[in-house]
C-alpha cells in the first residue's frame, strides 16, 4: 500500500515511529548509491555516538538501615552508649542514569585515498533539532566534517524544532521557511543549495557531490521514500483518520485533508 502523500507523509513525524523511519531512509539511500559510487568512491553507514542523561525516580517502600552503638565520655569519666542518629526516609530517590544514543549517518568515501571522507549524508532527527546532548553532538560533526573538507548533504523531514543544517539559517532565502528541506553544502566550491519542500509536493532528486573533478550522483528521495513506505509497518501504524501527529497550519491542515479525501 503506497503514502498517500506525493512526498513527505506528516503522519510519520511520530516520537514513536521516527526513529524505525530514520534508519530505514539511511539502509536504502545507502543501497541506492552504492551502485552510483563504484568503482571510485562507497558509501558505508556510521554512527554517531552521544550520551544523555535521564532522571527517574524510584520511591521506596521501606529502608533498612544497619547501625552500630558508639561511646562517649561524660563530664565524670563514665562512658555511655549512645545510640546514633538516624536519618529520615528519603521521600523519593532520583536515579542518574546515562543512556548512550546512536545516530546512523552516511560516509562516502574514496578508498584509493585512505578512505577519506568525501561527502556525508544526514537524515535529521529531533535530537538534532532540539536544544541538548544530541544537538551539540550533531553540531560538533557539522563543524569537524566542513574542517575537513568534507561535502555534507543533510535531509531534514521533521519539522518540529529549530533549523540546524549547516547553511547560515539566518539568510533571507525563502527554501528555509519551508516544511521540510534539504541542504547541500559543498566544500569546494564553497556553497549551499537549498531544496524547500512543503506539503504535499513530492521530495525532490537531490545531486550529491564528490570530489569536485567528478559528476555529482543524483539521490532519488521520492524512490526511497516510497521503499521505505512500503517495506515498513506503517500503513497500519498511522491513523489517517485522527489529526497528524505533526503541528500544522490551517492551509497545511486543508492540503491533507483534500489529499486524504482522494
Amino acid at each position: 500500500m503506497p503514502s498517500p502523500f506525493p512526498g513527505m507523509d506528516p503522519f510519520l513525524e511520530r516520537s514513536e515511529i521516527w526513529p524505525d523511519f530514520h534508519n530505514s531512509m539511511i539502509a536504502y539511500i545507502r543501497e541506492a548509491l552504492q551502485p552510483l559510487l563504484r568503482p571510485q568512491y562507497v558509501a558505508l553507514t556510521q554512527d554517531r555516538l552521544f550520551v544523555v542523561e535521564n532522571h527517574r525516580p524510584i520511591r521506596s517502600d521501606i529502608s533498612v538501615f544497619e547501625t552500630q552503638p558508639y561511646f562517649a565520655t561524660a563530664s565524670g569519666g563514665d562512658t555511655k552508649a549512645i545510640e546514633p542518629m538516624e536519618a529520615d526516609t528519603a521521600t523519593s530517590i532520583l536515579e542518574f542514569q546515562h543512556d548512550e544514543i546512536r545516530q546512523p549517518y552516511i560516509q562516502i568515501i574514496e578508498p584509493a585515498s585512505g578512505n577519506r571522507v568525501v561527502t556525508a549524508i544526514e537524515v535529521l532527527s529531533p535530537d538534532n533539532k532540539t536544544p541538548g546532548a544530541g544537538q551539540k553532538a550533531y553540531r560538533q560533526k557539522q563543524e569537524e566534517l566542513w574542517a575537513s573538507g568534507a561535502n555534507l548533504v543533510e535531509i531534514d523531514l521533521w519539522s518540529a524544532g529549530v533549523r540546524t543544517v549547516l547553511g547560515n539559517p539566518d539568510l533571507a532565502v525563502d527554501d528555509l521557511q519551508r516544511r521540510y528541506l534539504v541542504t547541500v553544502s559543498r566544500a569546494e566550491p564553497t556553497r549551499c543549495e537549498f531544496y524547500g519542500i512543503d506539503l504535499p509536493q513530492r521530495l525532490p532528486r537531490v545531486a550529491i557531490p564528490l570530489k569536485p573533478s567528478d559528476k555529482d550522483v543524483t539521490l532519488d528521495l521520492p524512490a526511497i521514500f516510497q521503499r521505505c513506505y512500503d517495506s515498513g509497518p506503517y500503513p497500519q501504524l498511522l491513523y489517517y483518520d485522527k489529526p497528524a501527529p505533526a503541528a500544522l497550519n490551517e492551509d497545511e491542515a486543508k492540503l491533507v485533508a483534500q489529499v486524504l479525501a482522494r
